[in-house]
């Protein structure tokens, strides 16, 4: 799957949307590593940050999912970089705080992950990455997706409201030290 999407400078960029193979897990981590920062709250201590990134996303994390059944990772690679991915766990039980607010959790799969580069953002690429997430959740038999989502990323909650998603409740993440409270976002496929 390729799509032409237009770059920050207007210009035009090939951007490759793909599953991602098992070489692909140290560039997962470093991209990982970047990215889940910018998600946080500003005030988060970034030795929380730094916590969390190595307990749940080293290359060797990335190299389990990939391998795992039902966990599948989609890459946005542009110019042999990857810029962006996602991370869904399809036909696995929710955690109870995510099932505890869907009608039918059997049956829905739950974005774990969804970062693009700050270089990339605003370039149509995240939106593509989604959209082919959802398609790939539905092709794998999921009637809905889940995913939390910090109560103060308003950037992100918005991003996901224009994909179609509600507010379904709320969890608590931990991140290090910190708990946060997430909203739970769930869309129907």
């Amino acid at each position: 799957m390729s799509e032409e999407l237009a770059a920050p400078g207007g210009t035009t960029s090939t951007v490759t949307l793909r599953v991602a193979r098992t070489g692909d897990a140290t560039a997962l981590a470093k991209l990982a590593a970047l990215t889940f920062p910018l998600a946080c709250p500003p005030d988060m201590p970034a030795d929380d940050q730094r916590a969390f990134i190595a307990a749940h996303l080293t290359a060797e994390h990335f190299g389990a999912h990939l391998r795992a059944p039902g966990h599948l990772v989609l890459v946005a690679e542009d110019a042999g970089a990857l810029v962006g991915y996602t991370l869904t766990l399809i036909g696995e039980p929710l955690d109870e705080e995510l099932a505890a607010v869907l009608t039918d959790p059997a049956r829905t799969a739950y974005l774990s992950k969804c970062y693009l580069h700050p270089d990339a953002q605003g370039s149509g690429i995240a939106g593509a990455l989604l959209t082919a997430t959802l398609d790939a959740a539905r092709e794998a038999g999921a009637d809905g997706v889940v995913l939390g989502v910090n109560g103060r990323n308003a950037r992100a909650q918005a991003f996901y409201r224009r994909a179609g998603f509600a507010v379904a409740g709320e969890r608590t993440f931990t991140v290090g030290r910190r708990v946060e409270r997430d909203l739970v976002l769930f869309r129907p496929l």
